[in-house]
């Protein structure tokens, strides 16, 4: 890769993947496996006089044990908001209010419903690949431009092959952390 004009390309190709790669983590993160984790939470908002906020925006939202999350308001104020927003979220969960904490009990998950998860996570993975296979696309349009424009053939060909691979590194990236999630999820 002796051309000036692929080091960007090969840039571009490796930030766009690792975008896709966090982005599937970051989604993996959201989807429950029977422990409790506070980014179950993540997509839950609060009514703040009037405002839409965050929940860690009006209190410490933090896991006391495998099974449950607790919400602590810095206004007492907003123990019936915070309860309202689990509820609106759709998540299914049932939050408790003792009057100072609110707690979230995460169910226990059956064989069937840890199945469908599983298939959640495959089909969160296909988006990931899908994304860097565009993202493939993209690089390889580039090179044909490039040596429209008079990049030699022979160099064109090379950074193909190593673009290829470092495309096949992500994929089996997005393979690993899919295959991960998929034991943690199976695991009772």
């Amino acid at each position: 890769m002796s051309d000036p004009r692929l080091t960007p390309v090969f840039d571009d190709l490796k930030a766009a993947m690792e975008k896709a790669v966090d982005h599937a983590s970051s989604e993996f993160s959201k989807i429950r496996a029977g422990k409790a984790h506070v980014s179950m939470l993540d997509s839950v908002k609060v009514d703040y006089y009037g405002n839409l906020v965050p929940l860690n925006q009006v209190g410490n939202v933090s896991t006391t044990d495998a099974k449950t999350i607790t919400i602590q308001p810095w206004e007492k104020a907003m123990l019936q908001p915070i309860e309202k927003g689990i509820i609106v979220a759709n998540l299914g969960f049932n939050p408790t209010n003792d009057g100072t904490v609110i707690r979230v009990a995460v169910p226990a998950l059956t064989e069937e419903r840890r199945k469908d998860i599983v298939k959640k996570v495959k089909a969160e993975a296909e988006h990931a690949k899908v994304a860097i296979r565009n993202d493939r696309k993209l690089v390889f349009d580039t090179f044909k431009r490039l040596q429209k424009e008079g990049l030699p053939e022979d160099e064109i060909k090379v950074a193909e092959q190593q673009a290829q691979k470092t495309i096949d590194s992500y994929i089996k990236k997005v393979d690993d952390i899919t295959h991960a999630k998929e034991v943690e999820i199976m695991t009772v």
